[in-house]
């Protein structure tokens, strides 16, 4: 018959600090392998929860009485106890008791002293012979202690590594953590009989179900674990189970651990630090921080033989790969490629924030939940991890930093939120990344950095919400043009070739020819002065190429994949529209393949309905001079003076060629004079830009022409 289970509420183990997290694993640890190994633990409201055949009294009855501490013992360490300088008071009466309970502890300490004098070392070691006393210890130690061990360090063929979670091998810059472990025990037992000293049982009370106690150790220091403590009291089982939580992760590192880039370590959720996510995040935290974990949180009972299965696979793949950094790890939890029965990670970064010290802060939390847009990150992975090396690295312009910052800020938070809007702040990203790269050509040339890679017209479904601004954009990115080229070269000097058939894909390329600058006309100013420039540029460019339609017309290059409406453009021209926000999304939204677009992706967009806005009669009767297609059966020739005086603010000059123009193409327009302010007729003569659909232009043509070309207009 199955003995009858209880439920714990251990309200004193929390998530934060990362001390009252380690605290519950060690709880776990220790009751599932001293006392009862079908234990179960999980989180709950911030609260850690054991299921244990112990009752209360008997739970707290092992921790005072039978409770066996893990041997802890680092002889490498300066301060460890093992060397004449150091404080050997707690050392020596381990040694000189006769508790049963501390026997493994007594034995493990004779054989590192063993090791010491085989070695000859009388004083911390460093160098080789550091690494040949590691390698003694392991081969001489009891297998209690080779636990404490692995937690502590691996041997590569680089040397000995360090995972952070316990520092440099037990030491955090003047703490040295085993030898604390050693006299916070003897708060605890009695070396000599093993019995609990008298304010054990009160400590371990407010240990677990925190209370006022006043009779904590003022001497006692947590360390990086709890930044907060440093300056306040602290109950020495706090530090006890802690350290023994932390050894949950040790079988986990063996034969895991390897060097990477910037000293940082493949140890279970162990990866590169991001300085970004957070309040007070900030570059420099990246180079000042040991590394990040991110500790699982768990709502389903689980024994210390599953979490240890779950650490020990902690190895998080990102399409594939290892995750590398915290920007990574993101992207692993959202897309689900992680083990699973985790709810949340809580992620923590080992900062340096007093001297050699090091802080474990926490940064935030994390939930388990699919979020499918992050996958569309996987068709730039390669370039992403070009990119932050190089944006990183010290011969990287300040601007390419804060681009890097903006786009990982943006990949964080799609990968907790997922819409339209968190996907287009992640594409306005990239553009910028790439608007930092063509501004920074000899950086990019050294660097070896490529464009952009094209990006798949899934990102056009999924960034759709809808806006006016996110249609003006999407019609100017989708504008092409075989003789003048498409939109992107108006941005960056690249060229995008190749096509979709079989053998042959699409690619972007820096343009180094000189005829590229002349094509890059938008700059960081007003959107409409940009919107002009391009449309001078495309009306040279088109005349230049003498790019005529089938009657021997030149018209202006502005076809595109995905029209706006003229309920978009008179928006626009209303000032209605937010002008950033068109010339963010559009720098982003040049980055799509757009000649490898399925009539499927731009369904959703394509709005084929009439336009329910009356637009200016100016601005009619120019963009009908300004159209890619014949107005009816009559093409109306490509003539640069309209936008020029529209451009310089002369309405009225403007208005008079373009009526001259249209009746040169057989055309009647019904109004020839207008007075509007100039920048009203420099907005208008911005927005001819905009790609019209069949539908609006056919009521352009009624609202300003006499009679009405019935041939129909290709969409």
């Amino acid at each position: 018959m199955p003995k009858p289970t209880h439920v714990h509420q251990l309200t004193g183990c929390t998530p934060t600090p990362l001390a009252g997290y380690l605290k519950a694993l060690g709880i776990l640890r220790l009751v599932a392998t001293q006392a009862d190994e079908h234990a179960q633990g999980w989180w709950s409201g911030d609260v850690f929860f054991l299921r244990t055949t112990l009752d209360s009294e008997h739970l707290e009855d092992f921790f005072l009485n039978q409770y066996r501490p893990s041997p802890l013992v680092a002889p490498w360490n300066g301060g460890s106890g093992f060397f004449p300088k150091d404080n050997q008071s707690a050392i020596s009466q381990l040694c000189q008791g006769k508790a049963t309970r501390l026997a493994v502890y007594r034995e493990t300490i004779a054989a590192c002293r063993d090791v010491l004098s085989n070695l000859g070392l009388k004083e911390k070691p460093d160098g080789g012979s550091k690494e040949r006393l590691l390698i003694a210890c392991r081969a001489n130690l009891p297998d209690d202690a080779v636990v404490s061990l692995d937690a502590a360090f691996v041997l590569t063929d680089d040397g000995p590594k360090y995972p952070p979670l316990l520092g440099t091998g037990f030491n955090d810059g003047r703490l040295e953590f085993t030898n604390n472990f050693m006299q916070r025990l003897l708060d605890l037992i009695d070396p000599e009989t093993g019995h609990p000293t008298d304010p054990a049982a009160e400590w371990w009370s407010e240990a677990l179900f925190p209370d006022v106690c006043n009779n904590l150790q003022k001497n006692a220091i947590l360390g990086q674990f709890d930044p907060g403590a440093v300056e306040r009291a602290v109950n020495p089982w706090d530090y006890v189970l802690m350290l023994e939580g932390a050894l949950a992760f040790a079988t986990a590192t063996v034969k895991r651990l390897e060097s990477s880039t910037k000293g940082c370590l493949s140890y279970p959720f162990c990866v590169r630090a991001a300085g970004i996510g957070y309040g007070s995040s900030a570059a420099s935290d990246e180079g000042s921080s040991r590394a990040e974990m991110w500790f699982p949180l768990w709502s389903n009972p689980c024994t210390h033989s599953e979490l240890q299965s779950l650490l020990s696979e902690g190895r998080v793949q990102v399409n594939g790969r290892p995750a590398r950094n915290a920007i990574d790890f993101a992207r692993s939890v959202s897309t689900l490629g992680i083990a699973r029965g985790v709810d949340q990670f809580i992620r923590f970064g080992f900062h340096a924030r007093n001297g050699l010290a090091y802080f474990a802060v926490p940064l935030g939390r994390f939930e388990v939940k699919p979020q499918p847009q992050v996958n569309l990150l996987c068709e730039l992975d390669n370039w992403l991890d070009r990119f932050r090396r190089s944006a990183t690295a010290d011969t990287a312009p300040s601007r390419a930093g804060r681009a890097l910052r903006q786009l990982e800020t943006a990949i964080l938070a799609l990968c907790q939120h997922k819409g339209a809007q968190q996907l287009q702040a992640v594409l306005i990203a990239l553009g910028e990344a790439e608007a930092t790269l063509a501004v920074s050509r000899k950086w990019r040339t050294d660097s070896g950095l490529r464009p952009v890679p094209l990006l798949s017209g899934n990102w056009l479904l999924e960034c759709d919400d809808g806006s006016n601004e996110f249609r003006l954009a999407i019609s100017l990115a989708s504008m092409f043009s075989k003789a003048v080229g498409d939109f992107r070269q108006h941005l960056e000097p690249v060229v995008v070739g190749g096509r979709n058939t079989e053998g042959r894909s699409r690619w972007v390329e820096w343009n180094e020819d000189s005829s590229a600058e002349r094509q890059v006309v938008w700059n960081a100013g007003r959107l409409e002065d940009n919107l002009s420039a391009v449309l001078q540029r495309r009306i040279t460019d088109a005349k230049r190429h003498d790019e005529r339609s089938d009657d021997g017309t030149v018209l202006f290059p502005g076809r595109a994949l995905i029209s706006a409406s003229l309920d978009h453009v008179v928006a626009f021209l209303k000032h209605k529209t937010d002008d950033a926000r068109i010339g963010a999304l559009l720098r982003g939204l040049v980055l799509i393949d757009w000649g490898g677009v399925k009539q499927a992706q731009t369904h959703k967009q394509i709005d084929r309905s009439p336009s329910l806005s009356i637009p200016d009669g100016m601005y009619a009767l120019m963009k009908l001079c300004h159209s890619p297609r014949p107005v009816g059966t009559h093409s109306v020739q490509l003539d640069s003076v309209i936008a020029n005086r529209g451009i310089s603010g002369n309405g009225a000059a403007a208005l008079r060629s373009a009526a001259r123009r249209l009746r040169g193409s057989g055309l009647s327009p019904s109004i020839e004079v207008a007075s509007r302010s100039a920048d009203a007729i420099r907005r208008i003569t911005a927005a001819l830009l905009f790609p019209l659909n069949q539908a609006d232009t056919t009521l352009l043509s009624q609202l300003v022409l006499t009679s009405v070309p019935t041939a129909a207009i290709d969409s």
